[in-house]
C-alpha cells in the first residue's frame, strides 16, 4: 500500500482532515480539532485544498483530482453515481439504486454512501431521503444542511428535493 501523508485545514463546516498518496485523494475526514500534519506533503496536496478552498468560495462546482477511494465493488459503483449528481442538485438514495441496477439496494446504498471515505468531492451530501428529509451523514446533519445550502447560494441549478 502507497504511503498516506495528511494535512488538517480548517473549513467553513470544520476541520478537515485530507489524506493523499503521491497521486491520489484517499480521503477526507471531519475531524473535531486541528491535528498533526504530516512533515512532507505531496504537491497533490496543495492543489485538494486549493480546490476545497474554490468550492467554498462558489467558485468551483466540480473535481478535478485524481481519487483512490478504498471500498467494495458496490460501494465504488455507488461512489460513481453519487459522484454524477451536479452542483447544486440533489437525489434520492432510490434514485442510485434504481440506477445501480436494483430498486431493492436502497439500504445498501445508505450504507455505502455512509462509508464514502470523500465527502464533499464525491457529493454524498447531495443524496436524500425519498420523502425529501435530509438523512444521515458523517460529518453530520448539520454539515450537510449546510453544504446543500452553500450550493444553492451558488448554483443556477434548483433541483433540491429538501
Amino acid at each position: 500500500m502507497a504511503e498516506v501523508f495528511d494535512q488538517c485545514i480548517s473549513s467553513p463546516v470544520g476541520w478537515l482532515k485530507i489524506s493523499v498518496t503521491e497521486n491520489a485523494l484517499v480521503s477526507i475526514a471531519f475531524c473535531g480539532h486541528e491535528e498533526d500534519s504530516s512533515a512532507k506533503l505531496p504537491e497533490l496536496t496543495e492543489t485538494v485544498i486549493q480546490q476545497l478552498n474554490e468550492y467554498f468560495e462558489g467558485t468551483r462546482f466540480t473535481f478535478d483530482l485524481p481519487l483512490s477511494p478504498q471500498g467494495s465493488e458496490f460501494q465504488k459503483k455507488v461512489w460513481n453515481l453519487v459522484a454524477e449528481v451536479p452542483f447544486g442538485d440533489t437525489t434520492s438514495y432510490l434514485d442510485i439504486a434504481l440506477r445501480s441496477g436494483s430498486e431493492k439496494n436502497t439500504r445498501a446504498v445508505g450504507l455505502a454512501n455512509g462509508k464514502n471515505p470523500i465527502p464533499i468531492v464525491i457529493p454524498c451530501h447531495r443524496i436524500i431521503g425519498s420523502n425529501g428529509k435530509l438523512t444521515g451523514y458523517a460529518g453530520g446533519l448539520d454539515k450537510k444542511r449546510w453544504l446543500l445550502q452553500h450550493e444553492l447560494r451558488y448554483s443556477d441549478r434548483k433541483n433540491l428535493l429538501f
